[in-house]
């Protein structure tokens, strides 16, 4: 199998970031500027010697190869109890910070009181009280409430075939 061939600042680039920063591409040489620095990135990242998490670039494995270094290999847990506390609390937080409040006085307060009572609310009940739309109610539960908010709606078919919606606690 041939070896993958580096530029010199791609080898640069790399090895840069397998020494300095965990594998994270954050430094260029001096020469590569502005639409350099892409053309740089797009052609590592074309060679699948990058690859991208969603906010930054990393060496990937191929890219270890090409530098004649050993792959990184999984990082083991300090230890498995504080890892999975540490873990739970990390997903807590997460999901805590991603519930936002809703005004007292808003009609997604008054939508929410309803879906709460015992006997819930149909869309037509919800569609009367807001002036909404049968598909806003939906998109409401769907977005604001199941994932801006965080709640868990659940529906259940009347014996006059409503579909009748609440929030469980």
């Amino acid at each position: 199998m041939k070896a993958t061939q580096l530029t010199p600042a791609q080898h640069a680039i790399l090895a840069y970031a397998q020494q300095h920063t965990e594998g994270k591409i954050t430094w260029f040489p001096d020469n590569i500027k502005g639409g350099a620095r892409k053309k740089v990135i797009d052609g590592l990242f074309k060679r699948a010697l990058i690859t991208y998490d969603g906010t930054d670039w990393f060496i990937a494995a191929e890219g270890y190869d090409a530098l004649g270094l050993p792959r990184p290999g999984p990082v083991a847990l300090a230890d498995p109890v504080i890892e999975a506390a540490v873990s739970a609390i990390e997903a807590g937080a997460k999901a805590d910070a991603r519930k936002k409040t809703t005004r007292d006085n808003s009609k997604q307060a008054q939508v929410i009181a309803m879906l709460k009572r015992p006997e819930g609310a149909t869309i037509t009940q919800i569609c009367e009280l807001t002036q909404w739309e049968r598909h806003t109610v939906r998109g409401t539960f769907a977005g604001a409430f199941k994932k801006k908010l965080g709640l868990v709606i659940t529906s259940t078919k009347s014996i006059d075939g409503d579909r009748v919606y609440r929030i469980v606690n």
